[in-house]
């Protein structure tokens, strides 16, 4: 009875089967498109990945948090850059795997060319349907994992640029720059959470934490590179620059001018909060040094004032004590 509207939550909606021509393909062609039933898989596969989540939290991070007897500071860290860093690396070999199947690497004119793009393979679909369900997951987990008050607005704005990103590639038909975007992304950040996690192991592990500094630096401007080239030329020049809404056309100047600068404001915020970061880290790494410093001169020092004292009162003794012969010759005088 109730199958049919199981279907809807469980499999994807909008599907549009292609024959097969001479000229293109010998077999047919299966490729989706949006619509409004994405919203009940999205909720479903929402609950799959708070399953998963509970999994990977009881299985395999509270049982190194057992082991290594962290701190609660250094407990929270770690479990989240552990959760993080399994997501990041799945979405990042999955991502991947689409981009060389579907040769967009290999021609970058694929971001632009043919907008717009409503219809797309099914691994491209799933892929952002169970995006939206990891982002939309990481709200009631703010709940699940005891969130700290002064860190749940942090998480808000985190897991709110994720789904306002990734809904407008998606809303937008701009999946192609979305799918490269985001596997940039995914690996500096996987790259950052991992070296986190052996930070936790061993705090002489600072390698991860170099290179990751120079990849977000790299990865941020080639994030604006490729949207400069597929919103400044690309789609620019395009013939159809007509808002329409049944074709889902939006190359128009305003939502173009809006989506790049949403993408350059954004990576800007990204490049002031890493740049705080660094400071920080630098300051603590100054201000360490000489108070190391300062603590081996104060030893030094309080080892010869003791030896000095101890001459002294060696001295105090011999000269004013009972037993110097000089009292011994004043007493029987």
């Amino acid at each position: 009875i109730t199958a049919k509207a199981a279907v809807i939550f469980v499999t994807l909606q909008y599907n549009v089967t292609i024959p097969a021509t001479e000229e293109q393909s010998a077999e047919t062609i299966s490729l989706y498109h949006y619509g409004i039933k994405d919203l009940a898989t999205i909720f479903f596969y929402m609950l799959v990945a708070i399953i998963i989540h509970a999994i990977i939290q009881e299985y395999v991070l509270d049982k190194i948090n057992r082991k290594m007897h962290f701190s609660k500071t250094k407990h929270s860290k770690f479990n989240e850059s552990g959760q993080l860093s399994a997501f990041y690396l799945f979405s990042c070999v999955w991502g991947t795997s689409i981009l060389v199947s579907e040769n967009y690497i290999s021609d970058p004119t694929s971001l632009w060319r043919d907008y717009p793009h409503t219809l797309i393979p099914f691994q491209m679909k799933f892929f952002y349907i169970l995006q939206l369900a990891y982002w939309f997951h990481a709200f009631p987990e703010l709940y699940f994992q005891k969130t700290k008050k002064e860190d749940i607005f942090r998480q808000i704005v985190y897991i709110g640029l994720y789904l306002f990103h990734i809904a407008g590639a998606y809303l937008l038909n701009l999946t192609h720059l979305g799918l490269v975007l985001l596997v940039l992304h995914y690996f500096v950040e996987f790259l950052f959470h991992i070296s986190r996690l052996f930070y936790f192991s061993d705090e002489k592990y600072q390698k991860g934490f170099s290179l990751w500094a120079v990849l977000f630096v790299l990865g941020r401007l080639l994030t604006l590179i490729l949207s400069v080239l597929t919103f400044g030329f690309g789609l620019a020049r395009a013939e159809d620059q007509q808002l329409n809404f049944s074709t889902g056309n939006f190359n128009v100047l305003a939502v173009r001018i809006s989506v790049l600068a949403s993408i350059c404001m954004t990576q800007a915020f990204m490049m002031w909060k890493f740049i705080n970061f660094q400071l920080r880290r630098w300051r603590e790494h100054s201000s360490s040094q000489p108070q190391s410093v300062k603590k081996k001169f104060v030893s030094a020092k309080g080892k010869t004032s003791r030896k000095e004292r101890e001459n002294g009162i060696n001295g105090t003794v011999t000269s004013n004590g009972a037993d110097s012969p000089r009292s011994r010759k004043d007493k029987s005088s």
